[in-house]
């Protein structure tokens, strides 16, 4: 049975969602302030990246969601969601530029060309700097609808970034179970949308018959 929200509930369903993406910054900003971790520098970066990938997949996932559900309003939400992506990437961007470098330009800049899992890491980031910019309803009437979808159809590059750079870092550690089921989650909702395409394409096919 679909789903359609009022305007009322719509503004509910966001401001929960608010709430609720913000919860996991509180708490390592609590953890932190109350000294209960050991490496709170490892904790907060890990954690930041952490949220930016989980925010990138449920991202990627409003349209396959959308799409079985008829819950076209899921569409209302896509925004907020990347918004918070990049957040996150720019509160985990922030701890590396900070505490890694302490503001030292030069010396981050030779080290994203130096290691090849921050370079990877910070090409995405810089990716996710025009989708941010570019969210607003003022910047889609700017661009045009066409060309505002290309130009977010970077989050498809951006995500598998993303993985690899979470999987270079663990690769020290040869621990690969978080890239693997990040990795698993991207690919399976990128051939979602790919299914659709080509569904679309033959569906188109047989009308123009």
């Amino acid at each position: 049975m679909a789903f359609h929200p009022t305007p009322r509930q719509l503004s509910l369903i966001k401001a929960v969602i608010f709430v609720l993406a913000l919860l996991p910054l509180g708490r390592m900003v609590w953890l932190t302030y109350t000294g209960q971790l050991v490496e709170p520098l490892e904790f907060i970066t890990r954690g930041t990246g952490d949220w930016t990938l989980y925010f990138l997949c449920i991202g990627l996932g409003v349209t396959p969601l959308r799409r079985i559900t008829q819950w076209n309003w899921l569409i209302k939400l896509r925004r907020m969601l990347g918004l918070f992506a990049f957040f996150y990437a720019t509160l985990h961007f922030t701890t590396f530029l900070w505490f890694d470098h302490f503001f030292d330009l030069a010396e981050m800049w030779k080290d994203v060309l130096k290691r090849p899992f921050i370079t990877v890491g910070f090409i995405a980031f810089v990716l996710l700097i025009p989708l941010a910019v570019t969210s607003t309803n003022g910047m889609v009437k700017r661009l045009g609808g066409k060309r505002w979808q290309w130009l977010h159809r970077l989050v498809y590059v951006i995500a598998p970034l993303g993985i690899l750079h979470y999987w270079w870092m663990k690769a020290g550690k040869n621990n690969f179970a978080q890239p693997i089921l990040f990795g698993c989650i991207v690919a399976l909702l990128l051939l979602i949308r790919v299914y659709f395409a080509w569904s679309k394409r033959v569906q188109n096919a047989k009308l123009a018959r």
